[in-house]
């Protein structure tokens, strides 16, 4: 296992959890699947994944309750997966930390594309908690921009002198909006950008993160520019 990609998959449905941990354990992954949302957090506490896939409705501990508890310890990717294409279910999880979804019934390509693009875009090679970011969208330097502060190689970020915890998915989002200051960014280049997306994506997941980075570097930093996408305050 140690040289294979470790999944943490939470999924209350029997033929799912079976049929799915099949597909990923073909595709050369090593899949840990846990029926309920409790399991699936002792077993995430236990083995340390490289990627969580958390179902939205399973049982004593919900997909997204589960997402928040593997935030609140780890910067480790998670996927949500939601039988519906539901607005509330797909934000909740998203701000919940989530870095994508996935709407079931879901095509296993499909499902092994996302993870792969996910891991790709984190640098992940196994080992969930190193928080390497790969990201090369700004050169080396620290980047200043009024009262945040962009270390691009130390991969940090600081508010009036404090320091500012962001996800590696955040970082990423920063990182391009950095490397052209005051240009518009649509949410479509975004998506291929930072999420790797080589086909149509939901937007929501852009408006998410950009929202969830505003609360953390300033609502003010990040314009948006309607009908066209957002641009960092330069």
């Amino acid at each position: 296992m140690a040289d294979q990609t470790h999944v943490l998959f939470v999924e209350d449905d029997d033929v799912i959890r079976e049929a799915t941990q099949l597909a990923l354990e073909r595709d050369g992954f090593a899949v840990t699947a846990m029926p309920d949302g409790l399991s699936g957090l002792e077993a995430f506490r236990a083995d340390r994944p490289d990627i969580a896939l958390l179902d939205v409705m399973v049982p004593g501990l919900d997909g997204v309750s589960l997402c928040r508890r593997i935030r609140d310890e780890s910067t480790v990717p998670v996927i949500m997966l939601s039988a519906r294409a539901d607005s509330i279910d797909v934000v909740l999880g998203l701000e919940a930390g989530a870095d994508d979804y996935v709407t079931k019934p879901f095509d296993g390509a499909v499902l092994v594309a996302r993870i792969r693009a996910v891991l790709r875009r984190f640098g992940h090679a196994g080992g969930a908690d190193r928080g390497e970011e790969r990201a090369d969208a700004a050169a080396g330097g620290v980047l200043s921009f009024g009262e945040l502060e962009i270390d691009t190689e130390g991969m940090e970020v600081r508010k009036a002198g404090q320091p500012v915890a962001l996800t590696p998915t955040e970082m990423r989002l920063l990182l391009e909006f950095s490397s052209a200051p005051g240009t518009v960014l649509s949410r479509d280049k975004l998506l291929e950008r930072v999420w790797d997306y080589g086909w149509g994506g939901d937007t929501r997941v852009v408006d998410v993160h950009v929202q969830r980075l505003r609360t953390k570097i300033g609502q003010d930093r990040i314009e948006t520019v309607r009908g066209f996408g957002y641009k960092l305050k330069a």
